[in-house]
């Protein structure tokens, strides 16, 4: 077995299960006895000597999750482990499950794969200091290769339960804030889990703080995903969501991811809070307790966002693609010096500083219902937020093998290129990729061309504040994409002949 192909930036991810052509299984159940080997080889180094080894294990709602389940926990405690299976769980929660007294386990380990197809799964480790970064996915996946001797003494292994735990933590965010037991009576909210891990929220958080949760859809578990795929960033996610609000008068809707690391929500009147309306939101909040913080963002957030930011009084700093860059980037803030309370992408993941920098889509609509339960308006808070009034990502293919060496090369040339362009300005504090903005007689807009962190992509984003600039800043950049070498540039060239 290559180990080291289920790698996945700072996850293990892989083929978990047979059924669609073209994709053959690697994520095994031998690979994952391999990994936990791996694991503890990896945590044992990082441990004071003589640390009895307790790891939490938990999975979301997929298929395979049983079975790997099942052998991670076996290997784990043939190395000696204390094993807790904690059965159905959501990504956050294992992490808490850490740090939280009465438990805090040495390391915990997630099955999940996201919001990716029904036949993958992966791994996400962590312990007390955070989630496992790219370099550990890397050291843990080659130790992984090596054989692993049976301790001389095996661990036990145990069921435990843990969410009803974390739903609690979650309940007395909200009644502290309002300061009354059930702070959320009088209120229609409604939540799509998506038939992923997600559904705890209502019978765990949302009923017992009085909420009326008529109208919530998808809350039993399905690894099939039958109804939809659990992602907030997919329009059709949103629109489930959206109808679910709507058709039951809500007050509120909430979408989780499958594994509950990312959420987004609607308001009451059908508005989508997602993408920059979400970081809009929760930026304002933190902004009135924390006046002056920072907020780190990923690269694609419009200029809209940015000067809501700053008229609210913060420091807005765009960092790289990536959960874990943003993360880290305002962990690096704060210990240089640089108060910032929240990191932040587009797609979801929400980190605040007051919760150990963790992404957690249930910690983060937690926060919104905080604002609901002390009777504030969650659409006032983002009014005058700059919109845009056209935006579309176009995924260009890189056909050289060697796509980073060539997508780079292309960045390279378009930032030249861009130094002589009439009405393009070049943004000087980018950390990602070229993103240039157009002025008014140019498209009126920006765009950000970027590599993929790990796909032969170079995702294109465009915006633009007036009607037909779209089009039009996508007309200025054919002439350069369509000539760069290796470049599949048909999904831009193929939108302006319709």
């Amino acid at each position: 077995m290559d180990l080291l192909k289920l790698q996945n930036g700072s996850d293990i991810r892989g083929v978990a299960l047979p059924g669609v052509p073209g994709e053959d299984v690697n994520l095994t159940e031998e690979a994952v006895e391999a990994i936990a080997g791996g694991f503890v080889r990896w945590l044992c180094a990082r441990i004071p000597e003589g640390t009895k080894l307790r790891i939490s294990i938990g999975r979301d709602s997929r298929l395979s999750g049983p079975a790997l389940s099942e052998a991670l926990g076996a290997a784990l405690a043939r190395a000696g482990a204390e094993v807790t299976d904690l059965g159905l769980a959501t990504t956050p929660a294992m992490f808490m499950s850490t740090v939280t007294p009465r438990y805090k386990f040495t390391a915990a380990v997630m099955i999940t794969a996201s919001h990716l197809p029904w036949n993958r799964n992966g791994l996400k480790f962590f312990t007390a200091r955070g989630g496992a970064e790219s370099a550990d996915i890397r050291e843990i996946l080659t130790l992984a290769g090596e054989a692993f001797p049976a301790a001389a003494v095996p661990g036990k292994r145990k069921k435990g339960r843990f969410m009803d735990r974390y739903a609690a933590f979650l309940r007395k965010k909200i009644t502290d804030a309002a300061g009354r037991a059930r702070p959320l009576t009088g209120l229609r909210i409604v939540v799509d889990a998506g038939n992923g891990a997600g559904g705890f929220f209502v019978s765990q958080v949302l009923q017992p703080l009085g909420a009326d949760t008529t109208g919530s859809r998808f809350l039993t578990p399905n690894g099939r995903f039958p109804n939809h795929v659990p992602n907030p960033e997919l329009p059709e996610a949103m629109e489930s969501i959206r109808s679910a609000v709507l058709d039951n008068h809500a007050n509120f809707g909430i979408i989780f991811d499958t594994d509950v690391d990312r959420a987004g929500a609607v308001l009451q009147n059908g508005e989508e809070l997602n993408r920059n309306r979400l970081i809009a939101l929760i930026s304002a909040i933190l902004l009135r307790e924390h006046p002056g913080t920072a907020i780190v963002t990923d690269s694609i957030t419009s200029t809209g966002l940015a000067s809501f930011i700053a008229e609210k009084g913060g420091i807005h700093r765009r960092f790289r693609r990536g959960y874990r860059n943003v993360i880290n980037e305002a962990i690096r803030l704060n210990r240089e010096g640089v108060d910032c309370q929240l990191a932040i992408e587009t797609s979801g993941h929400a980190a605040l500083k007051e919760n150990w920098f963790l992404d957690d889509g249930a910690y983060l609509i937690t926060r919104l219902l905080m604002e609901l339960a002390c009777g504030r308006n969650l659409e006032t808070l983002i009014r005058g937020l700059p919109e845009p009034v056209e935006g579309r990502e176009f995924r260009l293919g890189i056909t050289d093998p060697d796509f980073k060496t060539r997508g780079q090369a292309v960045l390279d040339a378009l930032s030249a290129y861009a130094r002589d362009r009439e009405g393009w300005t070049e943004a000087p504090d980018n950390c990602e990729g070229v993103r240039c903005s157009l002025d008014r007689s140019h498209g009126d807009g920006w765009f950000l061309l970027r590599l993929s962190l790990h796909e032969p992509i170079l995702p294109l984003n465009i915006e633009s504040d007036s009607p037909g600039g779209l089009r039009q800043i996508a007309g200025e950049l054919a002439p350069f994409l369509e000539t760069a070498e290796g470049i599949d540039a048909s999904p831009l060239l193929d939108y302006l002949k319709q």
